[in-house]
């Protein structure tokens, strides 16, 4: 795949957990936006800001404090960039009996608080963005 050249891979659940959360840490995102399982492989690519998840199996979690249930496939990527990720594939929010996907998840900046997720139907959920940090 061509959008993986050049790009530093992180192997096995502890690394690749620690790159991932770097990341978010990185371009200002909630730590806790990618609760990860078993992880296989994380990279990206600086340059074109392409990441990348490979985890053994699906993984659903409850964000508890805004009752949302997000489903988070074995292969994730997308296009990292601050306070934003785009083209994102691998990740869905139920929404009553459906589970549309989310294709771009984006933090206010200036920070107001919120964050928003965007699907590729063009609608857009907002929360508060605590809802998100790590351990949630």
């Amino acid at each position: 795949m061509a959008e993986k050249e050049g790009g530093i891979v992180k192997k096995g659940h502890e690394d690749g957990l620690k790159m991932a959360v770097s990341i978010l840490e990185e371009f200002e995102l909630p730590l806790g936006l990618l609760p990860l399982v078993n992880v296989i492989e994380v990279g990206f690519v600086k340059s074109t800001g392409y990441m990348w998840i490979v985890q053994e199996k699906q993984v659903e979690h409850e964000f508890k404090t805004i009752s949302k249930l997000v489903s988070y496939d074995s292969n994730i990527h997308g296009y990292v960039e601050k306070k934003r990720i785009k083209k994102l594939k691998g990740v869905k929010a139920k929404e009553l009996v459906l589970w549309p996907p989310v294709s771009e998840i984006s933090v206010d900046d200036p920070p107001t608080g919120k964050i928003h997720f965007k699907s590729l139907a063009g609608i857009t959920k907002t929360f508060p963005v605590e809802a998100f940090a790590a351990g949630q």
